[in-house]
Order: C-alpha cells, then sequence, then structure tokens
C-alpha cells in the first residue's frame, strides 16, 4: 500500500490503450464502478467520474478515468482536506479494486460487446462531453505542483491574489518586528516601558479589538483578515483556504468569491467584538469560515452534480465539524469570529446564487447586492452601538495608582515602639492619611467608568477598602497622640480590612488583562 502525501493527495496511473477502443475500455470501467458500489457522477465520451462511498476509511475520494491521446487516464483522488495531508493509502487502494474488478467485468462482457457498445453510445450522446471542466475537482487538476497554487488563472483567480495577500502581510510583520527594537535603540528611546508598548503596539497592529474598533479603526475589520499570529496559524489558514477556493470560485466567478470572503471576514470581526470583552483577534478564519458557510449554501442546494454534491458535502461536514469543536475547546481560538463568518457566509451565498428562494422569478444582481447591503448595514450599525464600550484600560492604570497606596499604608501597621510620638504622628500621616485620601479620590474617578459586571465588582471592593483604610487611619492617628487609648478600635479596624480583602480576593483575581485570540 503506498501513501500519498501533498495538499491534495492522489493515485494517477497512465493506461496505454494501443489497439484497445476507448468505448469499451469505458464501458467496462463503468460496469466495475457500479459492481464496486461506487456512485456514478458523470458518463460521457471522455470518461467517467464516480465517487467512493463514506466508510470508516474515507469520506470519500473521486475516482476518474479520462481518455487522452489513446491513453486512459485513471486517477484517485481525495475530495476533502486530509488530517496529517496523507491519503492514508486510499488511492492506491481504489485502484486496486478498479483494476481486479475491471479483469473480471472484461471477462463476463466478452460476448454481449455490440449491444453493450450499442447502448453506451446512445447514453453518451445525451451527456454534456465537457462536463470535466465543470467537475469539483476540475481546477483542482490543473494544479501540478505547489507553485501553481500562486498563479491566477480562469476559475482561480481571486484565491491566489488574496493567498499572496496573506502570505505578504505577514512577512511584513514579521520584518516590522524585527526591526522595531533596532529603530528605538537608534532613535534612543527614553524608557525600557516605552519601548516595550512600542513593541507591543506593533505586535498588536491591525488585530480587531472592541475598544479599539467602537473607538473608530473601524479599518481593523478588513485589516485583521490578512494578519496571522504564527507561521503556523497561516499555513493552516491557507490550507483551508486554497482548498476552498479551488472547488467553489469556478463556479460562483472570483467577483462574488471575492466579496463573500471579505463580508464575512468583516461580520465575523463584528460577531467577535460583540461577544469579547477584550481580546485581541487576528486571522483570516472568519472569511475563510464564511467560504465554508457559501460552499454549505451550494451543497444544501444541490448546486453540484447529484454524487459530486453528496461527497463534497460528507467531506466538508466532517472539516467544519473539527474545526468548530477545535474552537470550542481551545482557549486562544476566538469561535465567535469564527461562527460569524460561517452565518454570514452561508446568508450571503444564499441570497446572492440562488433565485428560487426568492419566491421571484427573477431577481436582479443590483437588488440582490443592496438588499445584502442593508442586512450588512443594519448587522453593522446594530452591533457598534448597542455593545457596551467598557473602559477596563483605563480602570488597570487606576487599580495600579489604587494598590500602590495600598502598599503605602501597609506599611503604617509596622511602626516600632521605639519611634517617638512626633515620629509616629508624622508616619501615620504620611503612610496612613495621604495614601488613603488618595485612594477615595482614585475610586471616585473608578464609579466614573462604564465596567462590567467583574471589574465592577472590584471596584466596589475597593470602595469599601478605600473609606476603611481612611477611617483605620484617621483612628490610628488619634491613638497615637491620645497615648493609644483606642488601640482596641484600631486593631478591630484592621482585622476587618484584612476580611474584607480574604473574602472577595477570589473576586479579584477573576479580573483579567487583556488576552489574545487566534481566527
Amino acid at each position: 500500500m503506498s501513501i500519498r502525501w501533498g495538499y491534495s493527495p492522489k493515485t494517477e496511473k497512465f493506461i496505454p490503450l494501443a489497439d484497445f477502443p476507448a468505448d469499451k475500455y469505458l464501458i467496462i470501467v463503468r460496469q466495475a464502478i457500479e459492481n464496486l458500489g461506487w456512485q456514478l457522477s458523470h458518463v460521457s465520451e471522455s470518461g467517467i467520474i464516480a465517487y467512493t462511498p463514506l466508510s470508516f476509511q474515507s469520506y470519500s475520494e473521486e475516482i476518474s478515468v479520462r481518455i487522452q491521446n489513446n491513453f486512459a487516464v485513471v486517477k484517485s483522488e481525495c475530495v476533502g482536506i486530509q488530517l496529517l495531508f496523507n491519503d492514508y493509502g486510499k488511492n492506491e487502494t481504489n485502484l486496486e479494486k478498479l483494476f481486479h474488478e475491471f479483469e473480471y467485468v472484461q471477462y463476463h462482457l466478452q460476448d454481449q460487446w455490440d449491444e453493450q457498445v450499442k447502448s453506451f453510445h446512445e447514453y453518451v450522446a445525451q451527456q454534456d462531453d465537457n462536463y470535466f471542466e465543470k467537475a469539483p475537482l476540475a481546477v483542482k487538476n490543473k494544479i501540478k505542483n505547489i507553485f501553481y497554487l500562486f498563479i491566477p488563472r480562469k476559475g482561480y483567480a481571486a484565491t491566489p491574489i488574496l493567498l499572496l495577500l496573506n502570505i505578504f502581510c505577514f512577512g511584513a510583520w514579521i520584518l516590522l518586528l524585527i526591526a522595531m527594537p533596532f529603530y528605538l535603540v537608534a532613535t534612543q528611546s527614553p524608557t525600557p516601558e516605552i519601548m516595550a508598548q512600542k513593541v507591543l503596539d506593533t505586535k498588536l497592529i491591525g488585530h480587531i479589538n472592541r475598544k479599539l474598533v467602537l473607538e473608530g479603526d473601524y479599518w481593523r475589520l478588513i485589516s485583521y483578515q490578512f494578519l496571522h499570529g504564527s507561521l503556523r496559524h497561516l499555513f493552516f489558514n491557507m490550507y483551508a483556504f486554497v482548498y476552498l477556493g479551488l472547488i467553489i470560485e469556478n463556479k460562483i466567478g472570483w467577483k462574488k468569491f471575492l466579496f463573500i470572503y471579505l463580508i464575512s471576514g468583516v461580520c465575523g470581526g463584528l460577531t467577535s467584538i460583540a461577544h469579547h470583552e477584550n481580546i485581541y483577534t487576528v486571522g483570516a478564519s472568519g472569511a475563510i469560515m464564511g467560504l465554508f458557510g457559501a460552499t454549505m449554501a451550494l451543497l444544501l442546494n444541490q448546486f453540484f452534480e447529484k454524487a459530486a454534491n453528496k461527497a463534497l458535502l460528507i467531506s466538508t461536514v466532517l472539516v467544519l465539524v473539527i474545526m468548530l469543536i477545535n474552537g470550542s475547546i481551545s482557549p486562544i481560538v476566538d469561535n465567535a469570529c469564527h461562527l460569524g463568518g460561517l452565518a454570514s457566509g452561508f446568508l450571503i451565498t444564499y441570497m446572492l446564487v440562488f433565485d428560487h428562494q426568492w419566491r421571484f422569478k427573477k431577481i436582479s444582481p443590483t437588488i440582490k447586492y443592496v438588499s445584502i447591503a442593508a442586512i450588512f448595514g443594519t448587522f453593522t450599525y446594530g452591533v457598534t452601538t448597542l455593545t457596551p464600550l467598557y473602559q477596563h484600560d483605563e480602570f488597570w492604570k487606576l487599580k495600579i495608582e489604587f494598590d500602590k497606596n495600598m502598599r503605602a499604608f501597609d506599611q503604617v501597621l509596622w511602626m516600632k515602639a521605639s519611634y517617638s510620638k512626633i515620629e509616629k504622628e508624622q508616619r501615620v500621616y504620611q503612610h496612613g492619611i495621604k495614601p488613603s485620601k488618595a485612594n477615595l479620590e482614585v475610586t471616585k474617578k473608578m464609579a466614573r467608568l462604564k465596567l462590567n459586571k467583574k471589574y465592577t465588582l472590584d471596584k466596589n471592593l475597593k470602595t469599601k477598602l478605600a473609606q476603611e483604610t481612611y477611617e483605620a487611619a484617621e483612628l490610628l492617628l488619634k491613638d497615637v497622640k491620645s497615648d493609644h487609648q483606642y488601640k482596641r478600635q484600631v486593631s478591630d479596624k484592621i482585622n476587618n480590612i484584612i476580611q474584607m480583602q480574604v473574602k472577595f480576593r477570589d473576586s479579584l483575581a477573576h479580573s483579567k488583562r487583556p488576552s489574545f485570540a487566534l481566527d
């Protein structure tokens, strides 16, 4: 058993026909395919296409036999994306079965040639002899090696351009990340903090984030589609993208393909910022899931020939399920973006391609695009106006200031007994009254911020702590001035503050910094 590797694993044999009639060869092949239980998709004078059924070992391969220059080109090719990029020997096994059955059929048809040939020619006279140029894998068959994937051609124009653009943007981003530290050193940036912030800004260039988008950076809904977080991220996204491009661009045209890609990517981005409060997302998966949605719309509406449609539907659903499951269990995958892209791609294709679903005989392309634009505009307006814009970054800055004051307050609790009364009063004022009073002002600023429930809980705790520490500092100062007549009350106040901190410790742990996701 020979295992085939590559983007589109396949096994291909060239059989010289010599004096063997091509029509008789195809008759035998057709009967052999029927005997094997494979689904015939197309039969003509040019050749035959069939698909293997679903099994534990396979989710369908395309079996084709084409007559070219007195040769029979016999091929088995995987229809869907293969895990680990190999066919596990399925294609080689398919051809072995076909050739074995071929010999059996040839022997049993030897006394029926005249009848079989007549029936065959009557049948193929009614078939489309150019179907091989329209079959689902027609464009894939023109890809001789990996370099052909980057060359625009008829039926495959937008895909290679988008592929190259994604690769170029990733390369430019990597070069910018490498060059930025050297540039900052050369320009003598004043502090390590500023340098670190500029490097972080470079790393997040083009990402989508709720705060950034809702504050006016709407261009990020396009830019994030062409950037990736790692070479592995880029590779797997482009692998799925090219697979879909080879299958559907030839069917719907490059303009619709590009339209679906971009709009689905934007809708995926909008869904992401509506769902996630404060993460940074980057990647083409939202747009790619839009193409998966487009493929599902085509398949569910029987856009391809019946047997081909079934094979593609099985393989596409399996790959789609794997991607969605991975997105749901992986903490770094933005599944909200995936689902938004998938749904929008399905809807756009459904509206754009199928007239019969509109309850009208014919809808002009202009009306279709206007209708889609109206729905897209309504969705965009709804997300951008109804999605709350939380001020978590501002809260974190105030939180740092608050914690700094709390650490200063802790120092007042460790005063030495040997200090003079004046020294104690000064220490209480410097490390108790002053920082606790400053925190009262900090919590007033926090109260004006728009926060989610977790941050609101954190803010409420800090407000209580600020009030308690200020009261404790005043009581401690009063205790020092009165030669420790309020020692018991001070002790109770400090214990209360400690209990408050312990009580809300778990709640505080839930307040997290912004995170990152791959789309």
